[in-house]
């Protein structure tokens, strides 16, 4: 079995230009935005081992957030998805796959979670 290391940052509220009807084409939308990130793992973790042998979890929540071009317009939130995803594979080469789950919270009436999962392994 091999080893994995997964890097985690889950429930980053993020307001983004996206959606297909005209109430949501104008303002931007709060979505919640969950990453999952298969690194390449290292034989083993010691002490002293330093960060260049993980990843920053900052990286993560920048490609969800800071990363995302504004004043552009998703037409779907898959389109938002896709785009963390090239932002971590670009960044980092020891990424292998990105698990982005993302939420609608404008269009929830009671409390339920709307939206997608997207998997992307390196190719």
């Amino acid at each position: 079995m091999d080893d994995s290391l997964q890097l985690e940052v889950h429930d980053l509220e993020v307001q983004v230009l996206t959606g297909i009807y005209s109430e949501e084409t104008h303002l931007p939308q709060p979505l919640r935005i969950s990453l999952t990130v298969d690194l390449v793992c290292p034989r083993q973790f010691l002490p002293d081992t330093p960060l260049g042998a993980s990843k920053n979890y900052l990286d993560l929540k920048h490609a969800a957030t800071t990363a995302l071009p504004e004043g552009v317009h998703f037409t779907l939130i898959e389109g938002v998805a896709d785009h963390i995803c090239e932002t971590l594979f670009l960044a980092d080469a020891r990424v292998l796959r990105v698990k982005v789950k993302i939420i609608k919270l404008a269009i929830a009436e009671a409390g339920e979670s709307i939206g997608i999962t997207l998997v992307r392994h390196r190719r």
